[in-house]
C-alpha cells in the first residue's frame, strides 16, 4: 500500500496496559533508595564538617600544649636556679652558725 504524497499517517490508538505490579514495586524501591542516598549524602557532609571543626580544635589544643610545655621548661630552669641558690645560702648559713 502506498501513501499518497502529503498525507499524514495517524497511528491507531492502543489501549493503555495496566501497570505491572513488579514494575511498580521496583519504581517505589528505587525512589526510596534515592531518598535514602540523599539523606546519607547530607549526613556524610555534616560528618565531614564536624571532622574539620575537630581537626581545627585539636590543632589549637596541640599548639596550646606546646606553649605550656615550653613555659614549664622555662619554669623548671628558673626553679632549678632558685633551688641551687637556696642550697648555696643554706650552706652559707650552716657555716655561719658553726663559726659562732
Amino acid at each position: 500500500m502506498t501513501t499518497p504524497p502529503g498525507a499524514t499517517i495517524i497511528p491507531f490508538p492502543r489501549p493503555a496496559r495496566p501497570p505491572d505490579p513488579a514494575q511498580a514495586r521496583l519504581v517505589l524501591a528505587l525512589a526510596n533508595l534515592e531518598a535514602a542516598l540523599a539523606s546519607q549524602r547530607e549526613a556524610v557532609a555534616g560528618w565531614r564538617g564536624a571532622l574539620g571543626k575537630l581537626r581545627e580544635s585539636v590543632h589549637g589544643l596541640g599548639a596550646t600544649l606546646q606553649s605550656c610545655n615550653s613555659r614549664l621548661g622555662d619554669l623548671g630552669e628558673r626553679v632549678g636556679t632558685l633551688n641551687a641558690e637556696a642550697k648555696r645560702m643554706e650552706a652559707w648559713a650552716d657555716k655561719a652558725i658553726k663559726i659562732k
